[in-house]
């Protein structure tokens, strides 16, 4: 497996790591317990990142040296990816002969270095896109910066030549049809899955509510993720300040904690979270918090009355699955694979568009109807129940079996000839 730009092991919720590092490190874990070896090889960032790390039995994750150590922007990176494929090379050779039957790049960055060792090794490349340029530009948050002309190119470029192209929703695959002249034949659907183990109502709303700190009686709108327009936390605090002008009441009630860190470009962005909470009255009911590890994240779904996730794009939203499971409502914007990881009246609510009135208008029909947050909640668990790990990894490695067969089919044919 390839990730150039984020390590798996790092902390999701801040820098770049989100989703798709758990994606990676879960998928790989799962796919080891199915006697798939995996190795994962990201980028050196730090002096103090050993060569290579065994996260767990069968997985493997191997730093490579690739322009400077620290942090390097998202746009900087297509320059060292020929550095970071030679990288890969060099760190194979080192280890002995990886007989790897299979290469399976995350995001287009990293598979822009699949195509170099899918072609050099021979094997096949499969691909997942997590997020598209096309798809991202077509829904960009006010003040965001549209993806770059090199990643269109990289994504088309991957599209034609990727043995099979993993796609996280049925309307995942319909845009990489539309956007990129997909070939269907060649998409596969695998739906991204959630720890079970970790994320489960455990000992209950009110055991983590008073380890967290919060009154029983509080109304607590979470929002969990990255601090980026994309994810658009902004527009949630503008919700909030209609629901109190909504139902003023309410007020003594409200808790909105903000967990995660910077993402990207936007340096400034947090703080612009932070004045537009106090240019809106609000402050008071805002909590800004560091990103947390998944156990305590589990404690924070678990105490939250509601999970928000006013997104304008996802290509699935694992958080959304993630709180489900701890028998939490989602509300999020109807975009993407929300759809999805939302079962829309049942295990939560979708609203299409960005109108803060709109999510004001839901969160008050929550505070209202206590029997309705607990009805969505259990229906929550049973949704999130269906998209274990398991069942992703098994998937996956049926992709990784056809994309093989048909490699050494095409083999056998060219040998005959």
């Amino acid at each position: 497996m390839l990730s150039v730009h984020t390590s798996p092991l790092h902390q999701p919720g801040t820098g770049d790591a989100g989703g798709m590092n758990v994606y990676i490190i879960e998928l790989a874990r799962r796919l080891a317990e199915l006697s798939v070896e995996v190795d994962i090889y990201t980028r050196r960032t730090g002096h103090d990142q050993p060569p290579e790390v065994e996260a767990v039995p069968g997985v493997r994750v191997r730093h490579v040296a690739a322009g400077p150590l620290g942090g390097l922007r998202k746009e900087h990176l297509p320059t060292v990816l020929g550095e970071f494929a030679t990288g890969v090379r060099q760190a194979v050779a080192r280890y002995g002969p990886a007989g790897y039957d299979v290469v399976h790049s995350h995001y287009w960055l990293s598979g822009q270095v699949g195509r170099m060792l899918s072609e050099t090794w021979g094997v096949p490349l499969v691909h997942t896109m997590h997020t598209m340029a096309k798809v991202k530009n077509a829904s960009l948050a006010v003040g965001d910066s549209p993806e770059p002309l090199a990643r269109l190119a990289g994504e088309s470029a991957l599209v034609d030549s990727a043995d099979r192209l993993v796609a996280n929703t049925a309307a995942e695959a319909a845009e990489l049809v539309h956007h990129y002249r997909a070939l269907p034949e060649r998409i596969d659907v695998v739906h991204p899955g959630v720890d079970l183990d970790v994320f489960c109502p455990g000992d209950g709303r009110a055991a983590a509510r008073r380890r967290l700190g919060l009154g029983p009686e509080a109304l607590v709108v979470l929002f969990a993720g990255r601090i980026q327009p994309l994810k658009a936390p902004d527009m949630l605090l503008r919700a909030v300040a209609e629901l109190v002008l909504l139902r003023p009441e309410l007020r003594e009630r409200l808790v909105v904690p903000v967990i995660g860190g910077l993402s990207g470009s936007g340096a400034d962005y947090p703080a612009r979270c932070r004045q537009l909470a106090a240019g809106l009255g609000i402050s008071d009911l805002v909590r800004f918090q560091p990103p947390v590890g998944q156990r305590e994240l589990a404690d924070w779904y678990r105490a939250a009355t509601v999970l928000a996730m006013p997104s304008h794009s996802e290509s699935f939203g694992l958080v959304a699955l993630e709180a489900q499971a701890c028998g939490t409502p989602v509300l999020a914007a109807n975009v993407g694979g929300l759809s999805v990881a939302v079962d829309d009246g049942i295990t939560g609510r979708l609203v299409r568009g960005h109108d803060p009135a709109d999510y004001a208008r839901v969160l008050a029909e929550l505070a209202d109807r206590p029997g309705l947050t607990e009805q969505l909640g259990v229906a929550a668990i049973r949704h999130a129940e269906r998209f274990g790990w398991e069942s992703c990894a098994g998937a996956t490695a049926r992709v990784y079996s056809r994309a093989w067969h048909a490699r050494r089919v095409e083999r056998l044919l060219a040998e005959a000839v």
